[in-house]
C-alpha cells in the first residue's frame, strides 16, 4: 500500500526531493538538522533551498519549520548547495555554497560556474541574518575547476577552519583548507589529495572521534569492486596523521547512503547523519509518483572498534521503543514496522527474511538481496567484507532498512518496499529479538 511508505523514524519530506544533510548542531536545548530541498520537484528540479526539523525531546518528536534558505541573491541564484553549522557564542553561524550557473555554451567543469562560500548568523535557527560571501572562484587555487563547494567549518584552537571539497583541472579530487581568526575573513592553507581517487570529493568533513581524527569524503569516479565501492558513489573516511590520509573506508555499504555529515551532540558523543539516497542511480523509488522522494538516515553516535575503525550505533530515543519479543529459529513471526531486529551469530550460516528482503551471513561476508518481488525497484545485491562477527542489528521503517553488524563496524543502508506495513520474519542458524518502535511526531507540514 502506497500510504505505508511514510517512514515513521526517519526524517523526509512531505513533498519534494530531499537530499544532503546540513548545518547539524545541538544549540539551545534543540538539535537542528537542515537539509538541501527541492520543495517544486520529487525530482529534484526547480528550487535549490534548505529547509529545517528542530527537536528539543532527543528526537522522540520533531517540527519542520519550513524553507530557511532558497536562491534569492545573485551568488547564489541556481541553488543553495550543502554547508554545516557551528554554534559559537550564543549564536549558529551557518556557511554554505552558493551555485550559480551562467547562461551559455560552458562545460560547467572549467568554465561557466560560480562557487560561492556564503555565512549566515542567526540566534533561533529559523530566522536568518544577511548572506555574507566569504570566498569565490578567485580565492581558490588555479589549478583548481568550477567544482569547489560544501564547506565543513569548525571553531578550534582559537581559529576558524575549513575544508571544502573540491575538482582539480586535471580531474582529481582533493580538499581544500582554509583558516580564519573573523568567519568573514578567509585564507587558504593547504590542499590534501590521494592519487587516482575520483575526479571529484564532494561533502568532507575532518573531526575526531576518541582523540583520533578523521577526514570524512563523498568521492565520485572511483571504480566499482565487488566488496567495495560498489555503489555510483562513495562515501568514506580517511584516517589522518598531519597531512597523511590512508586506509580509507566506506562508511556504508547498502544502495542509499551519501553525503554524511558529523556533529557533536549534548552529552558530547560525535552524531552521524546521512542521506539515505543517491545522485545519478539506475534504480528507482516509487514515492516519486506520489509526490515525495528520500530521506535520511536515523542519526548515528559513531565510536572506535579496537582497530581503529569507525563503529556506527543507531541512536533512537527509548521511549519509542515496544516491549522486547523473541523469536526462534525457522518460527516466522510477524513483525511490524518500524522495528529493532537483534540477533546474536552464533553458527557461521545465517538466514534472515524480513518480508522478501533477504540478509545472509556466511562466516565472512554479509549479503543483502533486494532483488525478490517487487520490493527493491531495480536494486539487486550489496555486500561487505566482514570476517567473523557475533552480531547484526537491523532497523527497519516502511520503507528502509538499515544494518548494523559486528558492533556497529559495518552498516547498510537501503530504501525497499513492501506491500504491507507488517512484515513476516523468519531466520535460519539461530533466532533473533525484535521490538517495534512507535512513530515519532512531525508537526509543521500542511
Amino acid at each position: 500500500m502506497a500510504q505505508d511508505w511514510r517512514q515513521m523514524i526517519h526524517l523526509e519530506p512531505r513533498k519534494g526531493w530531499m537530499n544532503d544533510p546540513n548545518g547539524l548542531c545541538f544549540f539551545n536545548g534543540k538539535y537542528h538538522v537542515y537539509f538541501q530541498f527541492s520543495p517544486d520537484s520529487p525530482e529534484g528540479a526547480g528550487r535549490k533551498c534548505w529547509g529545517h526539523f528542530e527537536s528539543s525531546d532527543d528526537g522522540k518528536s520533531w517540527e519542520y519549520t519550513g524553507i530557511v534558505f532558497e536562491p534569492d541573491i545573485p551568488e547564489d541564484r541556481t541553488g543553495v548547495f550543502s554547508g554545516c553549522a557551528v554554534v559559537k557564542d550564543g549564536t549558529i553561524h551557518i556557511f554554505y555554497t552558493g551555485n550559480v550557473e551562467l547562461p551559455g555554451e560552458y562545460d560547467y567543469v572549467t568554465s561557466g560556474r560560480e562557487a560561492n562560500q556564503i555565512h549566515v548568523t542567526t540566534s533561533d535557527g529559523r530566522i536568518m541574518g544577511d548572506k555574507k560571501i566569504i570566498l569565490r572562484n578567485s580565492d581558490y587555487p588555479d589549478y583548481c575547476s568550477c567544482h569547489v563547494r560544501d564547506p565543513k567549518v569548525r571553531f578550534e584552537d582559537g581559529k576558524w577552519k575549513m575544508v571544502l571539497g573540491a575538482r582539480t583541472l586535471d580531474d582529481k579530487g582533493c580538499v581544500l583548507f582554509y583558516e580564519a581568526d573573523d568567519p568573514d575573513d578567509w585564507h587558504y592553507v593547504k590542499s590534501l589529495s590521494v592519487d587516482d581517487f575520483g575526479y571529484m570529493w564532494e561533502c568532507p568533513d575532518q573531526f575526531d572521534v576518541e582523540g583520533k581524527t578523521f577526514l570524512g569524503i563523498s568521492p565520485q569516479g572511483i571504480p566499482h569492486e565487488e566488496y567495495r565501492y560498489q555503489n555510483v558513489y562513495s562515501s568514506g573516511y580517511f584516517r589522518m596523521d598531519g597531512d597523511k590520509l590512508y586506509d580509507f573506508t566506506e562508511y556504508d555499504h547498502g544502495f542509499d547512503f551519501y553525503a554524511p555529515q558529523t556533529f557533536v551532540d549534548k552529552h558530547g558523543d560525535r552524531i552521524l547523519i546521512g542521506w539515505m539516497g543517491i545522485g545519478d542511480i539506475p534504480y528507482s523509488n516509487p514515492t516519486t509518483e506520489l509526490g515525495w522522494q528520500h530521506c535520511l538516515t536515523v542519526p548515528r553516535r559513531l565510536s572506535l572498534s579496537d582497530d581503529g575503525r569507525i563503529r556506527q550505533c543507531p541512536v533512537i530515543n527509548q521511549e519509542l521503543f515496544g516491549d522486547l519479543n523473541e523469536a526462534r529459529e525457522g518460527n516466522a513471526v510477524l513483525t511490524d514496522l518500524p522495528c529493532d531486529i537483534n540477533a546474536a551469530i552464533t553458527d557461521d550460516n545465517y538466514k534472515l527474511s524480513i518480508g522478501e528482503a533477504k540478509i545472509t551471513y556466511n562466516g565472512n561476508e554479509i549479503v543483502l538481496d533486494l532483488s525478490q518481488g517487487d520490493i527493491g525497484y531495480g536494486r539487486t545485491v550489496r555486500k561487505v567484507l566482514t570476517g567473523k562477527i557475533s552480531d547484526i542489528r537491523i532497523i527497519v521503517d516502511r520503507s528502509s532498512i538499515e544494518i548494523f553488524a559486528g558492533n556497529g563496524s559495518y552498516a547498510m543502508s537501503s530504501r525497499f518496499y513492501p506491500s504491507e506495513a507488517s512484515v513476516k520474519t523468519v531466520s535460519e542458524g539461530g533466532g533473533f529479538s525484535f521490538r517495534t518502535i512507535r512513530k515519532m511526531e512531525v508537526r509543521g507540514f500542511e
